[in-house]
C-alpha cells in the first residue's frame, strides 16, 4: 500500500481510494487555481499514465470515480488515440462522460444514472498524461 500524504490518497492493489478523514469539496472550489503541473502522480494499475496536480485534486474531492473510469476507457477502449478530450456533463443527479478526438468527433460515451457530482469537467489526455483542460 502506497500513500500520497500530500493529497491524502491511498493506492491499494492499483486502485485509487480516498481516505475519509476530511470533507469532500464536490463543488471543486479551488479548480480554477490549476494552470499547469510541476509534479505528476501515478497509480500502479496504470503505471505509464501520469496524473497532474489538478487531476489529483479532483480525485481527492469526490470525483475519483471519474478519474478511474476515464483511465479504464482510455486504456481499454481508446488506447490508440494520441489526443482525447473528455467532458463530464452533470445534470439532475445524472452524468455522462463524453470522449472526443478534440474536434468534436465522439469516440465513446458513458452514462451514469446517478451521481453526487456537482461540477462539469473538461479533461485532456495526451502523451500518456491525464490533465485538466486548464493544465494543457
Amino acid at each position: 500500500m502506497k500513500t500520497n500524504k500530500m493529497l491524502n490518497l491511498k493506492v491499494i492493489k492499483g486502485v485509487l481510494i480516498k481516505k475519509m478523514n476530511k470533507l469532500e469539496d464536490l463543488n471543486l472550489k479551488e479548480l480554477n487555481y490549476f494552470s499547469g503541473s510541476q509534479t505528476f502522480s501515478k497509480i500502479s494499475l496504470y503505471p505509464n499514465v501520469k496524473l497532474t496536480e489538478g487531476i489529483m485534486y479532483v480525485a481527492e474531492n469526490g470525483y475519483s470515480w471519474v478519474v478511474t473510469d476515464c483511465l479504464a476507457i482510455l486504456k481499454f477502449k481508446l488506447g490508440k488515440e494520441d489526443f482525447v478530450s473528455i467532458k463530464l456533463i452533470v445534470e439532475n443527479e445524472k452524468a455522462e462522460i463524453v470522449y472526443t478526438n478534440g474536434n468534436e468527433k465522439v469516440l465513446y460515451k458513458q452514462k451514469y444514472d446517478w451521481t453526487n457530482a456537482k461540477k462539469n469537467l473538461n479533461l485532456y489526455y495526451t502523451n500518456e498524461t491525464l490533465m485538466l483542460s486548464s493544465e494543457y
